[in-house]
């Protein structure tokens, strides 16, 4: 079957179109993307961004908000010492939940995974504190070096103290029943 007509043709590139304008078209169109979900919930489509942000008693540009005052041969000039429009805040709740949240405690996040932890205290249940002996243990699939071991047992000791203090604890009687 024989090829569409056009298509064996080489393209060739215009250079009177100008992309700029197009880009910028569409990237002036596309909504703000808002990370917080307070300022998203609050937030009014049919408002300029200076517009939501003013209303939420946010600042759109932080260089205007709190100007840096000029200083002309050591002495100071003050300028807008006086606020000509002061703007109404309209949505208060916005900033005081902001607040709320930056208050609150950060949480820990510091997890490992369930596989690393189950491999060091097999490791360390079989082996004590004998590193080279675990870096030639048949569950070490990865074949991970004795120093890399001990980081490995010392990242589970700083992530799970209380953890790692009761597995202590629990393996000393069954070491002294061998015994």
């Amino acid at each position: 079957m024989p090829k569409a007509k056009g298509k064996s043709r080489r393209h060739k590139y215009s250079y009177n179109l100008n992309r700029k304008r197009l880009y910028r078209s569409a990237r002036r169109r596309a909504a703000p993307r808002i990370a917080c979900s307070h300022i998203r919930h609050a937030w009014d489509p049919h408002k300029s961004v200076a517009q939501n942000l003013a209303e939420m008693g946010l600042a759109e540009d932080p260089n205007k908000a709190i100007p840096i005052p000029k200083k002309l041969l050591g002495m100071e000039v003050e300028s807008d010492t006086q606020q000509p429009g002061k703007k109404l805040v309209r949505k208060p709740y916005v900033v005081n939940e902001m607040e709320l949240e930056a208050s609150l405690p950060e949480k820990k996040s510091n997890t490992l995974s369930r596989d690393l932890i189950d491999y060091v205290r097999y490791m360390i249940q079989n082996h004590g504190e004998n590193y080279k002996e675990m870096a030639r243990d048949e569950k070490n699939y990865y074949q991970d070096t004795p120093k890399q071991i001990k980081r490995k047992i010392n990242v589970y000791k700083n992530f799970y103290p209380e953890e790692y203090k009761n597995f202590i604890a629990s393996l000393k009687p069954e070491k002294m029943e061998v015994q």
